[in-house]
């Protein structure tokens, strides 16, 4: 305890839609463990404020993708950076739990401990260092105490890479397994006629830039050969207007759903689906869905990609089976001609489709996380390194 007051207070920064999920869920199982005796304080968006966070500023300020956005975005950044810090430092907490979004929190978390090394600091979800920049492990390891992996590989890469303690608690989507997966009436429209297929150009509206022309152009191709689908295409409300703008001229038109409830029900009864690589392809297998994925950036952020990237797929989903399963078309490899015949055979019981299905039934061992919900075993973590009591520097 600080001093003579009983008041735990956490501070979590979690600038992005996912990440204020997992803070919520974190919170929820802090209080329940701490009961009053907790306050929160820090950056987050509206789940966590309905656990009781009044965030610093709101989180729509950093929802900025692609490196020309940033550069541009930039002086605003490093001003949001320091206000951030500055607010940890003064309220000087039990712990600071900093929630993905690395090219921000990590800097915030850089420079609060570098003026008050006695505050313990949690990483909830890890930077992708196992795909690129692995030396930011033995970086990590002067700033960070604990790192939370949603991914089952991940602490061993932590060790191998010499970075801070790592353990696997499990990704957010096991604990939503119900809803992604259908029931029997679900699985008879799951394979029948005309097969669902799923369209998934992307999160943001940079990505859905880059891909709704070539989806649209590659659903085109097998509306004229004689390829029977319904397509259906889930979005978010924000998203909506970007969406229907974005198909106005494609040749086949999809049914547009809006929601994350929507979504589901739409997972539920798919056959298939062509899907922007990103965390979105374990949601898809999962739910036991085949794909063709397909990513396209901009020719700069391209450049630097190849030269860093160093893993052999960038597909979440083949990383976590071990074997690259899923067909993935990069860049000048995502075009129509290459997209269409690759989904052709998804639609068939090709091999192809075998291979996947087989494969996916595989996730629920390997992602298992024993009795205990993620955000239980997030909580348990978060404790435990307060617990430790302050650093002494």
């Amino acid at each position: 305890m600080q001093g003579r007051d009983p008041t735990r207070k956490i501070f979590l920064i979690a600038t992005e839609e996912s990440g204020d999920r997992l803070g919520s869920a974190l919170m929820k199982v802090l209080r329940q463990r701490l009961g009053d005796g907790v306050q929160f304080v820090g950056v987050g968006g509206r789940t966590m404020a309905r656990e009781g966070l009044e965030t610093l500023f709101p989180i729509e300020q950093l929802s900025i993708v692609g490196f020309a956005a940033v550069v541009q975005q930039l002086p605003k950044i490093l001003r949001l950076i320091r206000e951030t810090v500055e607010a940890v430092t003064e309220s000087a907490p039990d712990a600071l739990v900093i929630i993905d979004s690395p090219d921000f929190t990590h800097r915030v978390a850089r420079r609060v401990r570098a003026r008050n090394p006695a505050i313990p600091i949690v990483d909830y979800v890890s930077p992708q260092l196992w795909a690129w920049r692995p030396g930011r492990a033995r970086t990590m390891l002067g700033y960070v105490d604990h790192v939370l992996g949603l991914l089952p590989f991940e602490p061993e890469e932590y060790r191998k890479l010499g970075g801070p303690p790592c353990s696997y608690v499990g990704h957010p989507l096991i604990e939503q397994l119900p809803s992604l997966r259908p029931n029997a009436e679900e699985q008879k429209r799951r394979d029948g006629e005309p097969a669902v297929l799923l369209v998934l150009p992307g999160s943001r509206r940079s990505e859905i830039r880059h891909h709704l022309d070539v989806f649209g152009a590659t659903l085109g191709r097998l509306q004229t050969e004689g390829r029977a689908v319904e397509l259906m295409l889930p979005t978010m409300p924000h998203l909506e207007a970007t969406i229907r703008e974005g198909i106005a001229n494609w040749p086949v038109k999809p049914r547009i759903v809006v929601g994350e409830n929507e979504k589901r029900g739409a997972f539920r009864i798919a056959h298939a689906a062509l899907a922007k690589s990103g965390t979105v392809t374990l949601e898809l297998a999962l739910s036991g869905i085949p794909m063709v994925t397909a990513y396209r950036v901009s020719a700069i952020e391209a450049f630097i990609l190849r030269r860093a990237v160093n893993v052999s797929s960038v597909i979440l989903a083949n990383l976590v089976i071990g074997k690259d399963v899923i067909p993935e078309f990069l860049q000048e490899e995502c075009t129509p001609e290459k997209l269409a015949p690759a989904l052709a055979d998804l639609l068939t019981d090709s091999p192809l489709r075998k291979q996947q299905v087989e494969a996916f039934v595989q996730l629920d061992q390997i992602m298992a996380t024993g009795n205990k919900p993620p955000s239980v075993l997030a909580a348990d973590i978060v404790l435990a390194t307060m617990r430790k009591g302050r650093r002494t520097g």
